[in-house]
């Protein structure tokens, strides 16, 4: 067995991809948004906050992406009451609000998106559409 294994990357300029098509959908829908784009650590590779987005929802979107990132899945399912122990088990790094979604191409998570100021429907929304911005990524219909 190999020690080793190749894997995907996303790019600074695929994230930056998917940070232009979340501002357009986001402008298109009249919701102005925090975004965040992280790679599968959770390190923020791209990020802005339209005109008019919370500021409070800074912190918000990038915890739903290092969320989504660690776990491979889209945020704001699951048991809500699990959401605290969450919380204070990442030191508030981790959130289960919708609006985060991982980015994953031929099944390896290769970053994640999250997306707060607007509702959670909305913010999902847009993160829906904004993934497709990579080419091959799973979507979350």
């Amino acid at each position: 067995m190999a020690d080793t294994k190749p894997f995907l990357k996303l790019t600074n300029g695929g994230a930056f991809k998917v940070l232009e098509k979340a501002v357009e959908q986001a402008t298109l829908d009249g919701v102005p948004e925090c975004i965040a784009i992280v790679d599968p650590g959770g390190h923020l590779l791209a990020f802005t906050r339209m005109d008019g987005a919370f500021t409070q929802s800074i912190d918000s979107a990038i915890a739903k992406a290092r969320t989504a990132a660690s776990f491979g899945k889209p945020t704001g399912f699951g048991n809500v009451g699990n959401e605290i122990k969450l919380q204070m088990a990442s030191q508030g790094q981790r959130v289960n609000l919708f609006g985060g979604l991982p980015i994953i191409v031929d099944g390896h998570v290769i970053g994640a998106i999250g997306i707060g100021s607007a509702t959670g429907e909305e913010d999902l929304a847009v993160a829906k559409i904004a993934i497709t911005a990579i080419d091959g990524a799973q979507s979350f219909d």
